[in-house]
């Protein structure tokens, strides 16, 4: 799949932290030649994936691997809280109509009677799967290559910035994936009776505006969603180095896997609050700039004010904090199924300590 980073994973700066799995009863590796990998030395983690790994990590069956992840944990989530989204994105479009989330649920549609809660699942559940193709699976392969540029100490020295940069690009692809089908999902859940489903939207869409109906709210959707996953990524990836350090009351590598689990449940409820506030207000300008045909990104943003991009920020944070946290549980549930290598939270390199140790 990125065969031109092979180099750079055998030789990630993450080798010490994020080492190969040594499987509890599993044959030893005797020679790094058997691994194409050099061996980390005095360091094992327990393979609370699977008895033996399904492939090596950094190889490009790790970033495939790592990308059917994003398939289904972001696919699978983002389809369950359409009804949810469908609120929300009426919230955010029409306050004098839609007071609040739970009389969002109970207005009736002008033609038709209430809502219908599965309104754009078609293209949420297709639009979501290629973003998360991208999202993960690029992620994991520019952290690798950022890595390697940074070198192993300043690898660790830098992580924060490091998980920041790479979720930051891999965002930027998958948005464009997402664009088209996150365009249709709003024309059909805010525009009222422009159409039922995916498959009639498109061809209206096409007519109307022309290709630039689909892509009109990409740099809005970058502005949305590029913080929220910089948010999502980051903070999920520190907040398991707390929890393991401060919280959870034995090493991760007594862990059983239901408690590596619950930990990555906890660290990712709590990135995805973060991600609902930083992201709202161009999740606002996204959904106000599908609804509305030729407007601009700018002329939305003046017509909502300060006060109207916040609209609907109760139910996105609901919505984004349990996305985020069932997206990083399916992702890691995914990573135990397939045997993908499961790296415990970086710790820093001994040659840093022995230059700390020094001073």
């Amino acid at each position: 799949m990125f065969s031109t980073f092979y180099e750079t994973a055998r030789n990630s700066p993450f080798r010490s932290p994020l080492g190969q799995v040594q499987c509890e009863g599993a044959p030893a590796v005797t020679s790094s030649h058997e691994l194409d990998l050099e061996p980390v030395h005095a360091r094992q983690i327990s393979a609370a994936a699977a008895t033996v790994d399904s492939c090596e990590f950094g190889s490009n069956k790790y970033f495939a691997l790592c990308g059917i992840g994003g398939i289904l944990s972001c696919g699978t989530t983002h389809t369950f809280v359409v009804p949810l989204d469908l609120v929300k994105c009426r919230l955010q479009v029409d306050q004098a109509k839609y007071k609040n989330l739970f009389h969002g649920f109970k207005v009736p549609e002008r033609r038709g009677g209430r809502p219908r809660s599965g309104q754009g699942l078609v293209p949420t559940l297709l639009g979501y799967s290629a973003q998360g193709l991208c999202k993960f699976g690029l992620y994991e392969l520019f952290k690798v290559k950022y890595a390697n540029l940074l070198g192993e100490e300043n690898s660790y020295l830098y992580r924060t910035s490091l998980y920041l940069a790479a979720s930051a690009s891999a965002e930027f692809f998958a948005d464009i994936a997402l664009a088209p089908f996150e365009a249709a999902k709003v024309k059909i859940q805010t525009v009222p009776g422009f159409a039922n489903t995916f498959r009639e939207a498109v061809p209206k869409m096409l007519k109307d505006e022309g290709i630039n109906a689909f892509y009109k709210g990409l740099v809005p959707l970058w502005m949305r969603q590029i913080p929220y996953t910089m948010m999502k990524f980051a903070c999920f990836e520190r907040t398991v180095e707390l929890l393991y350090k401060y919280v959870v009351p034995k090493p991760r590598v007594e862990c059983s896997k239901g408690e590596q689990l619950v930990v990555t449940f906890a660290a990712g409820y709590i990135a995805g609050v973060f991600c609902a506030i930083v992201s709202h207000p161009a999740d606002v300008v996204v959904s106000k700039l599908n609804q509305s045909k030729g407007a601009s990104a700018v002329s939305v943003a003046k017509s909502l004010g300060f006060s109207g991009m916040w609209n609907g920020l109760t139910p996105r944070i609901i919505m984004i904090g349990t996305l985020t946290a069932l997206q990083w549980f399916i992702y890691d549930g995914v990573k135990v199924a397939l045997g993908i290598p499961r790296p415990p939270p970086p710790e820093m390199p001994a040659s840093l300590k022995a230059k700390l140790e020094k001073r």
